[in-house]
């Protein structure tokens, strides 16, 4: 992990209240796995002390770029997408643990995702691709106005959509898609809300599989203890998400 002044060179509205921003700088020419986040300093730090953890969609090493997604919930992220292309922000990364790709020997993998928890995943399915495994994705939104990157997509692999109201693809939820049971995979790799993690592992608890935890975060280093999550193997009942994950595997902890 390094702290480096990464300059903006690009910022665009990709979905309602979701704001895609593309990074220059040599963090891009570290060995970053997908499922790792920036976690950046917003504004000049008095306003928002705390940094905000922004999951990684995307790295091209050529370009020495990194591409985040976020979505504005709050004041801090409202913030964030006020700067523009020419700016600096202060970044420490890549944080956390990924998804360990290299060690993974699969044909076929499943990607479900949920709302914000979808980002991440398209850089995944980029890297997965890259060694030839057959990438399927499940994604989910409330509406149509909150989906994005359905056609990067569908350029990698298999598409399924899901939303709430079905404004967009199927009416209903990423688990209503997977329990007809016609998907095909070795793995699967899911981020999104809590709720959705736990009815994912919990439907997909015979596989093999490994979730990614969206929660705000402290220090994003593990020297607080302000994003725990139960973890009955370890010595001390919990691990930190944020230097521990956010990706862990299904059954290593237990979502409430």
């Amino acid at each position: 992990m390094i702290n480096e002044q990464l300059q903006i060179i690009s910022k665009k509205t990709i979905a309602k209240d979701t704001v895609e921003m593309t990074f220059h700088g040599k963090m891009a020419q570290e060995d970053i796995l997908p499922g790792q986040f920036l976690h950046l300093l917003v504004g000049d730090g008095n306003n928002h002390m705390l940094r905000r953890p922004i999951s990684i969609a995307g790295v091209n090493k050529q370009d020495s770029t990194i591409t985040i997604i976020f979505k504005l919930l709050g004041t801090g992220t409202n913030t964030l997408a006020k700067a523009e292309p020419g700016e600096y922000l202060d970044a420490l990364g890549p944080c956390g643990q990924g998804y360990p790709i290299d060690g993974l020997q699969l044909e076929k993998a499943l990607l479900v995702g949920g709302g914000i928890g979808v980002p991440p995943l398209y850089y995944l399915a980029q890297c997965l691709k890259e060694k030839g495994v057959e990438v399927t994705m499940v994604a989910g939104f409330q509406n149509k106005e909150q989906v994005f990157y359905e056609e990067a997509f569908r350029n990698l692999g298999s598409y399924h959509l899901a939303t709430d109201d079905g404004s967009a693809g199927e009416k209903g939820f990423v688990t209503d898609i997977l329990a007809r049971g016609s998907i095909d995979f070795d793995q699967y790799f899911t981020c999104g809300p809590t709720g959705m993690l736990k009815a994912v592992s919990t439907q997909l608890q015979e596989r093999e599989g490994f979730i990614s935890i969206e929660q705000r975060m402290g220090c994003g280093i593990g020297a607080c203890f302000a994003c725990v999550v139960p973890a009955p193997d370890s010595p001390s009942g919990y691990k930190k998400i944020c230097k521990d994950g956010p990706v862990f595997r299904a059954k290593e902890v237990v979502l409430s």
